[in-house]
């Protein structure tokens, strides 16, 4: 499942609320945005975070509920190419030791792990008793 609004689309709504498109951005994504994709053993959040240097980048968890992302200056004489900071309350059933980023041609990657996968169900023949008992009958 990938939640994201490409830019380039424009709901047929949006030309009925506005006056005229022309006078507003085609920019509709904020700058900080971060695309979130599920997949059975993982959420991923991605981010692009052009012209950012790997070392002005945090990736922190908080109260081990919270995954932050953010710029921040190496020193106070720099300053990060652009202010990032989103804040997302991560899910449960979440293997957070094992989360990892990685940063990739201006786009930044953090994946976090998933600990609870469904197995599939299954009844032992030998344990259902050889008589079954009707308690209650369907109405």
């Amino acid at each position: 499942m990938e939640f994201s609004f490409p830019s380039d689309q424009l709901s047929p709504l949006y030309h009925y609320l506005l006056p005229s498109p022309a006078l507003f951005s085609n920019q509709l994504l904020p700058e900080n945005h971060v695309n979130w994709t599920q997949t059975p053993e993982a959420h991923v959040y991605s981010a692009d975070l052009p012209g950012v240097r790997k070392e002005e980048i945090k990736v922190e968890v908080e109260d081990s509920r919270y995954l932050i992302i953010r710029t921040e200056a190496i020193d106070d004489s720099t300053k990060p190419a652009m202010d990032f900071k989103r804040k997302f309350r991560l899910p449960g059933s979440i293997d957070i030791d094992g989360i990892s980023a990685k940063y990739e041609d201006g786009v930044l990657t953090v994946t976090v792990p998933r600990t609870f996968r469904r197995g599939g169900f299954y009844i032992d023949p030998a344990d259902v008793p050889d008589r079954v008992e009707v308690l209650a009958s369907a109405a």
